[in-house]
């Protein structure tokens, strides 16, 4: 992968389309495991625990 600690996402089961997470310095990464050396997403700390929350507001679809 990079310099980052990466870890695999607890709701990833078996398989290469799984989300992984990092952080450094205040700044959380994502990536996919298909892709592990591709960052998708940065965002700083405060804004990416508003994007979880924003997420966890969101209606589930069916």
């Amino acid at each position: 992968m990079s310099e980052h600690t990466w870890q695999k996402s607890s709701y990833c089961s078996e398989g290469s389309s799984c989300l992984n997470v990092a952080a450094t310095d205040g700044t959380i990464h994502l990536t996919e495991s298909a892709d592990p050396i591709g960052v998708i997403l940065d965002a700083r700390a405060l804004a990416f625990d508003a994007l979880l929350t924003a997420l966890k507001k969101e209606t589930p679809r069916v």
